[in-house]
């Protein structure tokens, strides 16, 4: 009988990540309940833009707590959608996640502070600033979902695609709710910087999605 090698994936790290994740959670519910309560009904009713939608409010410690618990829970998603289908090798799991983590970082950060500097140069900080802090209200609010779905693919459904499909779908409604809401709210705004906001859309927001999509498609 010939020994079978099996490769067996350690998820020490990953329980660690998702707690740290879940901790940070729970202490921007603790420390700021009402902001929390205003925060979880985000895609039914925008009284959570509207209340902190305001100077300060990317420095404010909730909003900081959020965007953390998004940055770990998007990257460890990011990286078990590459390890479901194959793009990472498995002897490196925590690598490049840490990997993931860093690029990720630095690439919101990157984005939001060319964000900030289109709104200086057009002399329309107060609007962009607005339109940042709702789309990334969004995007941590969807951050939930990509928990539940971490969950589910490192201890129940294992690399299940299924899962992984729901999860971005998911995702991608959330954030699809968030941005007609934005437009909605904004079009008497965002009217006399029609052109820039065009501009501001194929730059910061579509152009790094395409080039993401042809690096994964090739």
């Amino acid at each position: 009988m010939e020994p079978i090698e099996k490769t067996i994936t350690s998820l020490d790290w990953m329980t660690l990540t998702l707690f740290m994740a879940l901790v940070v959670l729970a202490l921007g519910k603790y420390l700021y309940h009402r902001k929390f309560l205003n925060f979880i009904i985000l895609p039914f009713n925008d009284k959570y833009i509207l209340l902190h939608n305001k100077k300060g409010q990317f420095s404010h410690w909730f909003h900081l707590l959020l965007t953390v618990f998004q940055l770990i829970n998007l990257s460890l998603f990011i990286f078990l959608v590459s390890k479901s289908f194959e793009l990472i090798p498995f002897e490196k799991n925590i690598t490049t996640y840490f990997i993931i983590l860093g690029a990720l970082t630095l690439f919101e950060l990157v984005k939001f502070l060319l964000q900030m500097l289109t709104g200086i140069v057009f002399n329309s900080l107060s609007l962009i600033g607005g339109l940042v802090f709702s789309k990334v209200s969004y995007l941590n609010y969807s951050s939930i979902a990509m928990a539940i779905a971490n969950i589910l693919l490192i201890y129940i459904t294992t690399d299940s695609k299924t899962i992984i499909y729901v999860a971005i779908s998911v995702i991608i409604l959330i954030n699809g709710i968030g941005g007609i809401k934005l437009l909605k709210n904004h079009q008497k705004a965002l009217f006399p910087y029609f052109m820039y906001f065009i501009l501001y859309l194929c730059t910061l927001e579509i152009a790094p999605l395409v080039l993401i999509g042809s690096y994964l498609k090739g």
